[in-house]
């Protein structure tokens, strides 16, 4: 009867220490926001808000004690004060989230499954058996900078391996988003404009951490063909002869501003500038002429920006110039 008995209790103490152990065992996989169980989502978060908490303060030495040891020793002082800046001027929120268990360390990417225009990879190196990557991305203005913390479970404790902030959308519109606007002004033969889209989409094709949109290489070959298109198609400085004062373009480019990126206009007037009646005057004749030869150049922009000069700026002195706005839309 004891002997009954001891085989039970054995039995029941294997069950036992099954199921303790089935419990500290983490199954291989990538999971995604709302798939992370509620009590790792719940740690997660903790970390993510000591984490924001010593950045917004612009605390390097505070954000030490969860950075690992090779964050440690890099200088991140720098990067720190930038995402401060960014924490302070908007609110941030949680974009999404990725707990990942690795099977092999070869396992090292997240593949996009759908066709969203934004859909994205991710690529990571292997940092140890169970990560944690977090986006965050702020609650208003049209240029977002995207907030990136990436962890990796030590034996010393969950740490941040990579710590991030680079452009998410511009005017509103992400890498994607742009490629595809500056796609559909190629077609329409507005090579100007297409060429100012998709380098704003180039600038943000990387807004995380580990983060790949699929068509980034294709973009990045667009604009490369595009620009040289755009060489020999308007061939800088290039003289307004259907205004008879005979203003020069120098240059059109992306200027940001607090509220978004617009086109800006560089050109040189014979007017001084000094003048301000005659300089806005013929302001007005070229606005008609731009629009003509740069048509799109207003699509998904309030202003379109210009400066005039009565010297050619190099980059290497101040030269005085009068800047106008055209409210477009």
């Amino acid at each position: 009867m004891k002997t009954l008995h001891l085989k039970q209790f054995k039995i029941a103490l294997f069950f036992v220490l099954f199921f303790v152990l089935q419990s500290c065992v983490v199954t291989p996989g990538t999971r995604k926001n709302e798939q992370i169980s509620s009590g790792k989502r719940e740690n997660f978060h903790q970390l993510n808000s000591e984490a924001l908490k010593y950045l917004k303060a612009n605390d390097p030495k505070g954000l030490k004690a969860l950075l690992s040891k090779e964050m440690i020793e890099k200088n991140n002082e720098k990067t720190v004060e930038l995402i401060s800046n960014r924490l302070n001027d908007n609110a941030y929120d949680l974009l999404d989230e990725y707990y990942v268990v690795h099977k092999y360390k070869d396992t090292d990417t997240v593949r996009a499954t759908n066709g969203n225009i934004n859909r994205y990879n991710l690529l990571y190196p292997y940092a140890a058996t169970e990560m944690y990557l977090a986006y965050f991305i702020p609650k208003k203005t049209n240029n977002k900078y995207m907030i990136s913390l990436a962890y990796a479970k030590f034996n010393y404790g969950w740490k941040i391996i990579k710590l991030n902030l680079e452009p998410y959308t511009i005017n509103g519109k992400t890498a994607p988003e742009l490629f595809a606007l500056a796609k559909e002004q190629y077609g329409n033969k507005q090579l100007q404009a297409a060429l100012n889209n998709v380098s704003l989409a180039v600038t943000c094709f990387e807004p995380g951490a580990y983060w790949q949109y699929p068509d980034q290489v294709d973009a990045s070959s667009f604009y490369t063909r595009l620009n040289q298109e755009v060489n020999i198609r308007y061939s800088y400085p290039l003289v307004l002869k259907q205004i008879a004062t005979g203003p020069m373009i120098l240059r059109v480019y992306n200027k940001n501003m607090d509220d978004g990126t617009y086109p800006m206009v560089y050109y040189m007037t014979h007017f001084s500038l000094k003048d301000t009646t005659e300089v806005k005057k013929e302001n007005l004749q070229i606005r008609n002429v731009v629009a003509k030869l740069m048509p799109g150049l207003e699509k998904n922009n309030k202003y379109i920006l210009y400066s005039a000069f009565n010297k050619q700026p190099t980059g290497y002195e101040e030269v005085d110039h009068f800047d106008m706005t055209d409210k477009v839309r």
